[in-house]
């Protein structure tokens, strides 16, 4: 039987999950939901769901078991305590809270009651970062010491409440707690250090501009940046490891890999090399039978994974993929993330 679902918020992204679990998922249905706007209830009335009139009127629902709170950041949390009280479980949108205290205090009202509390952090399944992930697993190209995660676009627009401080908006809070999820779940070594610089290029009060820095326990360090002015794209990700590289060039997943072939050591030459940068031995061109291109390796991924194991937990016969131990530790780099950019310093940690 099909577990029954209800989602507060039917904005954009409310509906993208619908549109998801009813194409693709089937050990899920979405009975209803409830938005502010009268609009969005309509569209929601037109593919056949209920509509109904207030957020208590949906969590009194004895059928609905789990809800899907999508509305603005700011009211994740009021939202996610109702729906818990109610006796729901529920599958909250990222980033999860404004801050790690609020998402403390959610938790415990979980416990309380005995239900499950999960995040939608579906970039975990996304084909580009598995493959990096598949790398650095894998041990291919030798031990990885720096990687570049970019998300880049030259739109110039936070849409709605993205561009609001009152809402949580902002990039950091938007995209890069999707990119830190992904570092954090590849690299499980505790956090040690980070760094951020947030801009206001062209918003007033949130950063539309950021670039993240971590750094791991096992020292790799890791750069984020997402922009939203940026009119000549860096690759989606660069990893830099011991016995070569690995480059995702975007979405589609083009790139490769080139390893060390031959480990012997170049040494010094005794002649200088004449390259268009001028002479240098240090930045000389490497020979070409000492490497071997790679094509990126095969992974298969799907994100109605993600659904399809929150169902099972629910139901006693799996245990969460996106644990609540893992949203605080991402909530609290957060949190130092914005204290550095604050106070224009790196911060020293141990999470």
């Amino acid at each position: 039987m099909k577990m029954k679902m209800g989602i507060i918020g039917f904005g954009g992204m409310g509906s993208y999950h619908y549109a998801n679990i009813r194409d693709r998922i089937d050990c899920l249905e979405v009975k209803g939901v409830y938005d502010v706007q009268e609009a969005r209830r309509e569209v929601a009335r037109q593919n056949g769901l209920i509509a109904y009139g207030s957020r208590e009127e949906l969590l009194a629902d004895p059928e609905i078991e789990l809800v899907l709170v999508a509305t603005p950041n700011n009211f994740h949390k009021p939202i996610s305590i109702a729906a818990l009280e109610a006796g729901k479980n529920v599958v909250c949108e990222k980033p999860v809270m404004l801050n790690c205290g609020e998402l403390l205090e959610v938790l415990a009202v979980a416990k309380r009651v005995g239900k499950v509390f999960t995040v939608h952090q579906n970039r975990r399944w996304d084909r580009d970062y598995v493959i990096i992930k598949n790398i650095y697993d894998t041990g291919r190209l030798g031990k990885p010491y720096f990687v570049e995660s970019r998300v880049q676009g030259s739109k110039r627009v936070l849409s709605g409440w993205r561009g609001r401080a009152e809402n949580g908006g902002g990039m950091l809070l938007d995209w890069g707690i999707h990119l830190l999820d992904q570092l954090m779940w590849m690299d499980k070594n505790p956090v040690v250090e980070v760094k951020a610089e947030l801009f206001e290029v062209y918003s007033d009060g949130v950063d539309d501009n950021c670039k993240l820095y971590v750094k791991f326990e096992d020292g790799l360090w890791a750069m984020i940046e997402v922009s939203t002015n940026c009119f000549i794209s860096l690759p989606r990700w660069h990893m830099s490891l011991t016995d070569g590289t690995a480059v995702v060039n975007d979405w589609a997943c083009n790139g490769k890999m080139v390893e060390l072939a031959d480990e012997k050591d170049l040494g010094w030459s005794e002649e200088i090399v004449y390259t268009e940068a001028g002479p240098t031995r240090t930045m000389a061109p490497r020979p070409r039978e000492t490497t071997r291109e790679l094509p990126l390796p095969e992974v298969h991924t799907d994100w109605c994974d993600f659904y399809k194991n929150v169902v099972a937990t629910i139901r006693g016969t799996a245990s969460l993929i996106v644990t609540p131990e893992e949203e605080i530790r991402l909530m609290h780099v957060v949190d130092l993330l914005f204290e550095s950019a604050r106070e224009h310093r790196s911060i020293k940690c141990n999470i």
